[in-house]
């Protein structure tokens, strides 16, 4: 095994295609099919599977990528700090759902970082994208919350796919809705209060299971729905609709701006809001910042 073979794999597995990978990597398509082989035959496993579309990684290779990548970023640093080579570009990514502290944090990290070579990734995702990018390795943590409905489904695909969950905080569900909203007057409201507006809640794609949902008591009957896929149009449509949605309550008014408010919502639920890792991988060193923010953050929110 050599680095360059763990290169490859790295290089393949972003593409999709050893047509695509040979030319970015600067040689002949055959010579990186043989170097492939070969590794393949010395560990004894098989790292791609072929298709009509290209290659993708088998489970072995998902596990044997995340290896590779941790070489090859160790080998990156050793270089760094022992050549005058200036040093490489940082790569980190997140995928979470749609939580304003989830960005603050990630601001956070990136002022920190300050350097000129990064690339960094934040993903706003349904909540079946954001487990499988972290089994696949796509991103170093993701943000998501367990409740009493959902968490023996969601803790159940966790350990089925060997990600560990660690909760950050609970929050008590509130609702978020425009400050013009009639319900701003109520310090506090019902399940019932919220019937005559619309609800707005995050679409779930394919896998569009309650247990999947953003939105705490999903189950209860609203006589007016809208689902949408990004934050912005679900807070501009909190302030033209008159809408409401069930959230933490972890408002940003540095994001949000300050015509959104979130009202307690009386109810027997909590939102044990968490990070997921992969149990087979060590947690590095950016991700641990990045966790130490958000932990800073919600502190000072909470506190």
């Amino acid at each position: 095994m050599t680095l360059n073979q763990l290169k490859y794999i790295i290089e393949i597995a972003e593409t999709g295609s050893m047509t695509t990978a040979a030319k970015n990597l600067f040689i002949a398509q055959p010579s990186l099919s043989k170097a492939v082989s070969e590794l393949e035959k010395e560990m004894g496993i098989t790292i791609f599977a072929r298709s009509n579309r290209g290659v993708y990684l088998t489970e072995d290779g998902t596990k044997f990528l995340s290896y590779a990548r941790q070489i090859t970023e160790q080998t990156e640093l050793l270089e760094s700090e022992y050549k005058s080579a200036p040093p490489p570009r940082r790569v980190f990514s997140v995928s979470s759902q749609h939580y304003a502290f989830v960005v603050n944090a990630f601001v956070e990290l990136v002022r920190e970082y300050g350097r000129e070579k990064y690339e960094f990734t934040l993903r706003e995702l349904k909540t079946a994208e954001i487990i499988e990018d972290v089994r696949t390795h796509r991103s170093d943590v993701g943000i998501l919350y367990l409740s009493k409905f959902n968490k023996d489904v969601i803790k159940h695909i966790l350990q089925t796919e060997e990600i560990r969950y660690e909760k950050l905080f609970t929050a008590k569900p509130h609702v978020f809705v425009s400050k013009s909203n009639p319900l701003v007057k109520k310090k506090s409201v019902t399940l019932d209060d919220l019937k005559s507006y619309p609800r707005l809640t995050y679409d779930q794609g394919v896998r569009n299971s309650f247990y999947f949902a953003e939105e705490l008591h999903i189950t209860e009957y609203s006589p007016k729905n809208i689902v949408v896929s990004d934050r912005a149009t679900l807070f501009n449509l909190l302030i033209g609709l008159d809408g409401y949605t069930i959230s933490s309550g972890v408002l940003s008014s540095d994001l949000n701006g300050d015509n959104i408010v979130a009202i307690p919502l009386k109810s027997d639920e909590r939102m044990d809001i968490g990070y997921i890792v992969n149990s087979d991988r060590p947690v590095d060193t950016m991700t641990e910042k990045y966790i130490e923010h958000l932990k800073n953050y919600i502190a000072a929110y909470t506190g």
